[in-house]
């Protein structure tokens, strides 16, 4: 695989998390990220550090944007393969309250592209 199709398909990963957000899929998003992913940052001034569960748990207990009408915006800034690991920056706004700037790693393995870990930042919408 080329590094120009690796980069797609890093970055097609990262457009199916914000589809997967977009649409309150939770399972889609566990599919995602590798068994043994950490997700870290801060929510509001609260830091957080451990697994994607309280992730999980919050998109499956609030509505989905896109059933609730809600305006959600999500830009992949930048995607970044070296071999077979990979980062991308991933900007949110409107997403469960909050506005996110999310950096992503990510590793192949047995053909497919994982999400392993997250680190986030944010901020309620209209802090700025």
């Amino acid at each position: 695989m080329s590094l120009n199709e690796q980069e797609r398909a890093v970055r097609a990963v990262i457009q199916s998390y914000v589809d997967a957000c977009q649409g309150g899929d939770v399972m889609a998003l566990r599919e995602l990220f590798h068994a043994d992913a950490s997700m870290s940052g801060y929510l509001g001034d609260n830091a957080i550090a451990g697994t994607p569960e309280p992730f999980f748990d919050a998109v499956a207990q609030n509505p989905a944007p896109a059933d609730a009408g809600l305006r959600y915006e999500a830009t992949i800034e930048s995607v970044s393969v070296n071999g077979r690991v990979g980062t991308a920056e991933l900007h949110e706004q409107g997403y469960l309250g909050m506005n996110f700037v999310n950096h992503f790693h990510l590793m192949l393995a047995d053909g497919q592209w994982y999400i392993t870990a997250k680190l986030f930042d944010s901020e309620p919408v209209g802090a700025r």
